[in-house]
C-alpha cells in the first residue's frame, strides 16, 4: 500500500471519495480545444502554384518503409508518454509501486520487494510529509480523542500515522508478497474509457499479478492489510481496540487501497491535463 490509511470512519472518508470522483469526472471530459478543433470547418485545400508545384517523388520502393517505421516509432514514443509514472503523486505521496503503461517488468526478487515496500514508507521523504498530512487531517477530525490535541497530540496521532504506512506497506508490499510469491506493483492500464479504467483499477485491490506471470487472488492486499490492523492494537489506545474496531480499521484500510490504485491509474492523466506537466 502507498497512501497510509487514516483510522477514521468510513462516513469521514466519503469526502475524500468525492474528490476523487470529481477529479477522474473532470478528466474524462473532452477539452475546449479538442471541442472547438471538432466544430470548427476543415480548411479549404488551395491548388499549389507553379513556384509551389510538388517535385516528382522517387521510385525507390525503401520510402514506404522507412515511413512506416518512423509512424510506429511516433506511435511508440506517444503510447510511452501516455500513462508515465512518477516516484511521487503531487510531491509528497510515495508512488514507487506503479508501473507506467505500456511496460514489461521481470519478477522481483524477495531483497527487491523489500526494499521497494523501504522506498515507499522509509526511504524517501514523501513518507514523512505524507504522514505529517495525515496525522494533521486524522488530529482535525478528532478520529481519536485519546490522543489530546495541540502539538504533544499532534506528535502521538503523527508517530502512529507513520507507524501505520511503514507497517501496512511492508505488509503488503514484502512480507506477504515475498510468502505468497505475488508481484506488488500497480500496472497502468493507462488506455480505454473513464468506468474500464476505474474499474480495473478497482480490481487490482482483490487481483494481482503473480512471480510467474499469472494473475490470482490479491492476497497481499487483504490479508497485509489484516495484518496492519491486528499490529495496530498494540499501540494505540485501548478504547481503539477489540475486534470490531480492528475489524473497521481493516475496512478503511482497503478503502485507502481502492483510492490508491484510482489515483494511480489516473496520476498520468492528472499531470498532462490538470497540473500540465510532461
Amino acid at each position: 500500500m502507498i497512501i497510509p490509511p487514516l483510522r477514521v470512519e468510513s462516513r469521514k472518508a466519503l469526502p475524500n471519495l468525492a474528490i476523487v470522483v470529481f477529479v477522474l469526472l473532470a478528466l474524462s471530459m473532452p477539452t475546449w480545444s479538442q471541442v472547438q478543433n471538432k466544430d470548427s470547418p476543415d480548411p479549404l485545400p488551395q491548388a499549389p502554384t507553379p513556384q509551389e508545384s510538388p517535385s516528382p517523388q522517387p521510385s525507390d520502393s525503401t520510402t514506404a518503409p522507412q515511413n512506416k517505421d518512423d509512424k510506429d516509432k511516433n506511435k511508440d514514443k506517444k503510447d510511452d508518454a501516455e500513462g508515465k509514472q512518477t516516484k511521487r503523486m503531487f510531491g509528497v505521496v510515495p508512488n514507487f509501486a506503479a508501473v507506467s503503461a505500456h511496460t514489461q517488468l521481470p519478477p522481483l526478487s524477495t531483497r527487491e520487494k523489500f526494499s521497494l515496500a523501504a522506498h515507499d514508507s522509509i526511504v524517501d521523504y514523501s513518507s514523512f510529509t505524507w504522514a505529517g498530512i495525515l496525522a494533521a487531517q486524522s488530529m482535525a477530525l478528532n478520529s481519536d480523542p485519546e490522543l489530546g490535541s495541540g502539538i504533544a497530540g499532534y506528535g502521538r496521532y503523527y508517530w502512529r500515522t507513520f507507524t501505520d504506512g511503514v507497517s501496512g506497506t511492508f505488509f503488503t508490499e514484502a512480507i506477504v508478497p515475498a510468502l505468497m510469491h505475488e508481484d506488488p506493483r500497480y500496472y497502468t492500464m493507462g488506455q480505454g474509457g473513464f468506468f474500464r479504467r476505474t474499474g480495473y483499477a478497482l480490481s487490482r485491490t482483490f487481483v494481482t499479478k503473480t512471480d510467474s506471470g499469472g494473475t490470482h487472488f490479491n492476497t497481499s492486499e487483504v490479508v497485509g492489510n489484516a495484518l496492519e490492523a491486528g499490529l495496530s492494537n498494540a499501540y494505540y489506545p485501548p478504547q481503539e481496540r477489540g475486534f470490531s474496531q480492528t475489524t473497521l480499521n481493516w475496512g478503511t484500510q482497503m478503502e485507502s487501497a481502492v483510492l490508491n490504485h484510482i489515483f494511480q491509474e489516473f496520476w498520468p492523466d492528472i499531470r498532462k491535463k490538470v497540473l500540465r506537466q510532461k
